[in-house]
């Protein structure tokens, strides 16, 4: 018998096992809303063809193709071409076209999500984010049906995100205006990406510490309406970087803390960071489940420390790491991420994620008393995806 609990043949120290614990009790207090109710205590009642896990559960393609960054600058054509031999692995479709209508159709409403909180270094790509639209049009989809999105409009237009959006294709933020609150739930100059839906959420007992616990509002956070009432199928685009509460952010963070509002509870201070409660239960919901059909991760720059920012002051927190990374499934991509991310925190003389706690000088850094990347594994006992190393299909290509 182990020593001490392990997880995927990584060792956790014991207080990181036992917050695991903690966080996975805490969801039995939980509630989400659904338009279906018996739905969210039955995932095969949401689990469709595509959706989360998807039709390709536990696979993860990743393909390394030198030359998508050199020197700070993107290469379109190298993109497309590490987009096209992923998507053709991924699905084993003979061409990328093939892949693509695989996913989409004539008549889908698809949402593109973006990641621009790395600006200026690390976020998710204008370049692959131009050729996820071609990949669209090619499967059918009509430019006015796609909408190119980030939770904040604002971070949107300061990442220049807006300006490289195709003429016809729709753009924005669900918070259209400034709401240092995130309890906002529509703005009367708004515009067809903006607004979160009333009537879905989900609740958990844990707010903001500077919310008022009589509020309603503090213990909701709420789909954006573009998810729930405008668009039948989303692809986002995560950006491969650390975390300082969450340990990584990847295909779960963004969905979690990119979909919903209210979403600075989870790590409103270092004493009360539960992130490894409010990932997995958002992810959970039953819209988000089913209409999150494909995961492209944008690890052209990796962030290894000081995420989720890659700031101009910090360029050594980052590498040029030319891969993009595909999967229906987020646990399983998530679960590679972290494996990554550590290996390059090893290489560059730090502690692991899982590992690093408010000690000393990475106090400053890190800001969290534990990070909490076990919200994968949590994830993966939910059944969001495969988090088990030894049951995952890791592919890495040479394009």
């Amino acid at each position: 018998m182990h020593d001490r609990p392990r997880c995927n043949g990584l060792r956790l120290p014991r207080r990181e096992f036992l917050s695991g614990v903690a966080a996975m009790s805490a969801l039995s207090a939980i509630r989400a809303s659904a338009q279906e109710p018996g739905a969210a205590a039955d995932p095969a009642a949401i689990d469709g063809p595509l959706g989360i896990p998807g039709p390709y559960p536990g696979r993860v393609i990743e393909v390394r193709k030198p030359g998508m960054i050199s020197d700070g600058v993107r290469d379109r054509a190298a993109i497309k071409a590490a987009l096209d031999r992923g998507m053709s692995e991924l699905t084993g479709a003979d061409d990328a076209v093939s892949a693509w209508r695989s996913f989409f159709e004539p008549g889908d409403v698809v949402a593109i999500k973006m990641n621009p909180v790395g600006r200026p270094l690390a976020n998710s790509s204008t370049e692959l984010m131009l050729e996820v639209v071609e990949g669209l049009k090619a499967a059918g989809v009509k430019p006015k049906d796609m909408f190119v999105f980030e939770r904040y409009r604002g971070e949107f237009v300061d990442a220049g995100m807006d300006k490289g959006i195709p003429d016809g294709v729709n753009w924005g933020g669900l918070t259209y205006g400034d709401d240092p609150s995130q309890l906002e739930l529509s703005w009367p100059d708004g515009d067809l990406v903006s607004g979160y839906d009333p009537d879905e959420f989900v609740s958990m007992n844990l707010i903001h510490r500077d919310h008022d616990p009589k509020d309603d509002r503090a213990y909701r956070s709420h789909l954006g309406t573009l998810i729930t009432r405008k668009v039948n199928k989303v692809v986002l685009l995560p950006v491969l970087k650390d975390h300082g509460s969450a340990g990584i952010t990847g295909a779960l963070k963004n969905m979690s803390h990119g979909l919903v509002n209210n979403v600075a509870r989870s790590h409103s201070s270092a004493e009360a960071n539960v992130c490894n409660q409010f990932i997995p239960q958002v992810v959970s919901h039953p819209i988000i489940r089913k209409k999150c059909v494909l995961q492209i991760m944008d690890g052209i720059v990796g962030v290894y420390q000081g995420g989720p920012f890659a700031r101009a002051e910090n360029p050594h927190w980052t590498w040029e790491n030319n891969a993009l990374m595909l999967a229906t499934d987020p646990v399983a991509m998530d679960r590679i991420e972290w494996d990554q991310i550590d290996a390059k925190r090893r290489q560059m003389g730090l502690a692991p994620v899982g590992a690093v706690g408010k000690l000393g000088e990475d106090a400053e850094r890190e800001g969290f008393d534990m990070r909490q990347p076990q919200h994968v594994v949590l994830c993966g006992y939910l059944g969001l995806g495969e988090y088990r190393r030894e049951h995952i299909d890791h592919r890495v290509i040479d394009a």
